[in-house]
């Protein structure tokens, strides 16, 4: 099956929303942290780690192909950033068979995403991804107040403050999709929360959350 074709695990590239199922590619079925905007008031998919000033970090697993994790890869948190379109798939696997039962999670990627690549996992995947960057737990950032509707996963209190957002302006049939979850392992039991919505959106993030994601929505303003 190619890279479109998969059909992942729980909240992977079928998101179920809380109460619902949503056609939306990319929830957690889309842990560590990165810096806010250089200016710490605007998040956006392609913000420098740590702020402005911090140096680059080098690459720690190529954005195409697959790994061994434990020995072409180690366990631990990864960001990759400025994907466009959904042509960035990635995905965990419990072995290298292939098949859909091998999955533990995936995702089709537009922005920014983090991931969490656990000691038990055995293969990890990542095809037309920009290169990704191992990820410093205790890394700082400006938290932003506002965001990217289309930038896809930040880090609470790292890459966004937490607070009450509103987005506007989404119309195109339930396109724009967020999330709030507890970790970046991408499955069923991470999400805390999720809406696909058409119009205006409100959402609060709590200080107690680990990441917000957002695909196909207005930018997002906090108002409180």
């Amino acid at each position: 099956m190619g890279m479109k074709a998969k059909v992942a695990l729980g909240a992977v590239v079928g998101v179920v929303v809380i109460g619902a199922v949503s056609a939306n590619a990319g929830s957690s079925g889309k842990d560590g942290g990165s810096g806010g905007s250089g200016k710490g008031s605007s998040a956006s998919a392609e913000h420098t780690p740590g702020g402005a000033k911090d140096k680059k970090k080098a690459a720690a697993i190529a954005g195409d192909g697959e790994y061994q994790v434990g020995s072409d890869v180690k366990p631990g948190t990864y960001r990759t950033t400025g994907n466009t379109d959904d042509m960035c798939y990635w995905e965990r696997a419990k072995d290298a068979k292939g098949e859909t039962e091998s999955l533990l999670a995936n995702d089709n990627v537009t922005g920014t995403s983090y991931v969490t690549i656990k000691p038990t996992d055995k293969i990890f995947k990542s095809t037309g991804c920009k290169d990704w960057e191992a990820v410093d737990p205790k890394a700082k950032g400006t938290p932003a107040s506002s965001m990217d509707g289309d930038g896809g996963m930040f880090k609470v209190g790292t890459d966004i403050a937490p607070g009450t957002y509103r987005s506007t302006g989404n119309t195109a049939d339930d396109n724009c999709y967020w999330e709030r979850t507890k970790d970046a392992a991408h499955g069923l039991n991470s999400v805390i929360a999720n809406d696909n919505v058409t119009g205006t959106a409100v959402v609060t993030i709590s200080p107690s959350d680990a990441y917000f994601k957002t695909n196909g929505c207005g930018d997002w303003k906090k108002t409180a």
